[in-house]
């Protein structure tokens, strides 16, 4: 199997600027000041053009995605918890007890987790989960390579078959999510490397390390970068020498997603590293997605400028799972309603201000071709 990712680049289309324009149009006939809703606005005229359909529809079937598995690195000391906790993670994701299914219950979406290299057998979970496993545990970015080629394409193969699955199920936005200890330790190599930033400036706390282990992990991120940096032509080549298995999964859900037209609510750290290498790819990739939230880790800060996404919520969060993504759908499912549901000035048979009026704020896409 070899698997090209520079074909998205031709699969991917623009969401549909007409729709944009007539979303913009229809803002300034609602009864409110124009701009008034701000952000709000903005975030319901991109998803009229993702739908295609003006005034948007509602999101009735929000699906959240959290991929699972270990990393090498992180028997390095450069996270404040063990390995084990992701497998007892990926069970109390099962069992509904974690934040990802505590905000999805509010929000009215569901979660699907995938181990993709969980460094466990992980016996007794329903086969779905781990349908897809490639290995246990990715290998250690700071002296190999996290996968071998094959691996890469396969995870990759299968980030794009659930894609396909939940679109083919219903689904009508997708969440990212992630576990993972020691995750981001590679995601800020990856970040680093597509940004052109060193390795201190991308290392972050993750799960709360001291000096010690914030050092040692800025030491991992360096020399992952040194090892990786012969393949920054090559997105899947990147994701093998310094990603993982759970990562090329999500970079391919992520391509594939926009490939058939469908959102995606971008949610921490290891989402922002994932969508970089699904940007290299596929230029137009990011004007299907939003970025759900700004994390605390620096290299997130970093991949937003360079993706040009601008963070629906900034709360200070930093678990991943896929909850800074859940807060934002909250956010988003307000824009749809504002430009779906309002009265106009004329059905309600309210006067329109005097004199000109500003238009309604980022109506259209940005020009990527």
């Amino acid at each position: 199997m070899s698997i090209d990712l520079m074909t998205f680049r031709e699969a991917i289309s623009r969401p549909d600027d007409t729709v944009a324009e007539a979303a913009a149009t229809r803002q300034l006939q609602l009864t409110k000041p124009p701009g008034s809703l701000g952000r709000l606005e903005s975030l319901g005229n991109w998803l009229a053009s993702v739908q295609g359909e003006c005034p948007p529809t509602p999101l009735r079937r929000a699906r959240v995605v959290v991929f699972a598995g270990d990393h090498g690195v992180a028997r390095s000391g450069v996270s404040a918890y063990p390995p084990e906790v992701t497998a007892q993670m990926v069970r109390n994701f099962l069992a509904g007890g974690a934040a990802v299914n505590a905000l999805a219950r509010v929000n009215d979406a569901t979660v699907r987790v995938v181990d993709m290299a969980v460094d466990d057998d992980l016996a007794g979970v329903p086969a779905d989960v781990t349908r897809y496993k490639v290995r246990r545990s990715s290998g250690d970015i700071s002296v190999g390579p996290a996968l071998t080629t094959d691996e890469a394409e396969q995870a990759f193969q299968a980030g794009v078959s659930i894609a396909n699955e939940e679109i083919d199920s219903g689904a009508d936005i997708l969440l990212t999510g992630d576990m993972g200890i020691g995750n981001t330790t590679p995601a800020a190599a990856l970040i680093a490397l597509l940004t052109g930033n060193d390795a201190a400036a991308v290392t972050g706390r993750g799960t709360g390390v001291d000096d010690q282990a914030w050092m040692r992990k800025a030491a991992a991120v360096r020399d992952a970068m040194r090892l990786s940096r012969p393949h920054l032509g090559e997105p899947l080549g990147l994701l093998a020498w310094c990603g993982g298995a759970d990562f090329a999964a999500m970079t391919g859900m992520l391509l594939q997603a926009s490939a058939r037209r469908t959102p995606v609510l971008l949610d921490g750290l290891v989402s922002g590293a994932c969508a970089l290498v699904a940007h290299r790819a596929a230029f137009r990739a990011p004007l299907w997605w939003q970025a759900g939230h700004q994390s605390v880790e620096p290299a997130h800060r970093l991949a937003l400028r360079k993706l040009q996404l601008e963070p629906i919520v900034d709360y200070g969060l930093r678990l991943g799972e896929g909850t800074g993504a859940l807060v934002a759908l909250s956010v988003l499912r307000a824009a749809q309603s504002a430009l779906a549901d309002m009265a106009t000035f004329d059905s309600a048979g309210v006067s329109r201000q005097e004199g000109g009026v500003e238009p309604s704020g980022q109506a259209l896409l940005p020009d990527v071709g």
